[in-house]
């Protein structure tokens, strides 16, 4: 199976990080970039930390689509009341 374009700036390909979705032409998980703004990382800084390989516009692409899925998704995540 061929790699597939997720957005503009994010791709799967199962000969890379065993398909987990990564920044087009890097081997920079999606994951690790979405747990660098979770911990509340500056984007400046974490565009630095990659080197230039992911970019602003990128690390909004993948807040975004983690955003819609967390939307889709709500009902798997939520917490019955004690």
């Amino acid at each position: 199976m061929a790699h597939k374009l997720v957005g503009r700036y994010i791709v799967t390909d199962p000969k890379v990080c065993h398909g987990k979705p990564t920044f087009r032409g890097t081997r920079i998980m999606v994951a690790q970039v979405l747990d660098q703004v979770a911990r509340g990382m500056a984007w400046e800084t974490i565009e630095e930390e990659w080197s230039g390989k992911v970019t602003r516009e990128a690390i909004a692409e993948a807040v975004r689509l983690a955003n819609h899925a967390f939307i889709e998704h709500i009902a798997d995540y939520t917490l019955e009341p004690a």
